[in-house]
């Protein structure tokens, strides 16, 4: 893929995190309301969804909200100020967004989506307004859900394909994510701490073995360079990424929330291609596919943590069973949609 085409995908993302806020204020009014929007982007203010997002605030203008937009590379910066009140919205991955729903925060629970059908399964159960009280905790509300895509591992070394390989090996993990830390723990690999502002560089220029990410981040982070000439992506989601919308519900109209999710999921369609182009633009002599005795491997261990990370409080029980639902009703031959 020519990296012009990847360039429009992200453009066509940003446009579409940008669209989710529009709705909000489309009422006749005469009054314009100040809003703050805090957006992260690995890039930062000249990366390409912070770019897009900027231009489209004289669209949200014309709905009668005028948007104070400010980038971030580092989310957790982000979502402190959220919490602080200094931003009415925020733009966060599931996996941060966690502090302020356990619910949707559950939904990147380590192989709990296996693909594309279950999310759009999972995507359309959500927008429905009969699923708002599992979206709201406090103040927070989750406007839009959105996929961001499979995670995948990506290695220095592509020989390292198995398990037992992975043992002593450094992977950049994000150090908030008690999920990722003890999957990594719980395959003898060694965590090196990394938030969403540095994971990339620690990769990159060798100091770990391994670093996990959607297709998405290959480009814009350079993945390719850690990659280099024997490294590789394995083919196998360790989970799915979304990306969640999270409004303070004493800053936008009682029913602001679902409209967003209304436009929101009228635009699956477009983030799927987004993801698909994003995929595509990985070489093919870059991926690595894994035996099917080692992908029962994963799955097992997976599931382990994931159940172990449910009884530990970490997930929400409410979601864990729903993403089990969406699973046996996609393939109801599962081992586990026999209990």
């Amino acid at each position: 893929m020519k990296p012009i085409r990847f360039t429009r995908g992200i453009a066509r993302a940003a446009a579409l995190c940008a669209s989710l806020i529009a709705p909000m204020h489309a009422q006749a009014q005469t009054d314009i309301i100040e809003r703050s929007f805090c957006v992260f982007d690995p890039v930062g203010a000249n990366g390409p969804l912070f770019s897009i997002t900027k231009e489209f605030q004289p669209v949200a203008l014309q709905r009668g909200i005028k948007l104070n937009l400010r980038a971030y590379t580092d989310e957790k910066v982000a979502a402190e100020d959220f919490k602080a009140g200094q931003c009415d919205a925020v733009l966060l991955t599931g996996t941060r967004a966690r502090e302020f729903n356990k619910f949707t925060g559950t939904l990147e629970a380590m192989g709990a989506i296996p693909g594309e059908r279950e999310m759009r399964l999972l995507f359309n159960t959500l927008s429905q307004p009969k699923a708002r009280p599992f979206l709201i905790d406090g103040p927070y509300e989750v406007a839009g859900v959105f996929p961001g895509g499979a995670v995948y591992l990506h290695a220095r070394d592509r020989t390292l394909d198995t398990v037992e390989k992975l043992q002593g090996k450094r992977v950049a993990t994000l150090d908030y994510d008690t999920a990722s830390v003890r999957m990594v723990r719980h395959v003898g690999a060694s965590v090196v701490g990394s938030n969403s502002a540095n994971f990339a560089g620690k990769f990159n220029n060798g100091s770990v073995d391994f670093a996990y990410a959607p297709a998405v981040a290959y480009q814009p982070l350079e993945l390719y360079k850690g990659i280099g000439d024997k490294g590789g992506v394995f083919k196998y989601a360790l989970g799915y990424m979304n990306f969640q919308v999270i409004i303070n519900t004493e800053r936008f109209p009682e029913d602001a929330g679902q409209m967003v999710r209304d436009e929101s999921i009228k635009r699956i369609d477009e983030a799927y291609e987004i993801i698909a182009e994003a995929e595509a633009s990985i070489p093919d002599n870059v991926w690595v596919n894994l035996p099917q005795e080692d992908t029962a491997e994963y799955d097992k261990m997976l599931r382990q943590v994931r159940m172990s990370l449910l009884e530990e409080g970490v997930y929400d029980e409410r979601a864990i069973k729903l993403m089990k639902a969406i699973r046996c009703r996609v393939d109801g031959a599962r081992s586990e949609c026999a209990s």
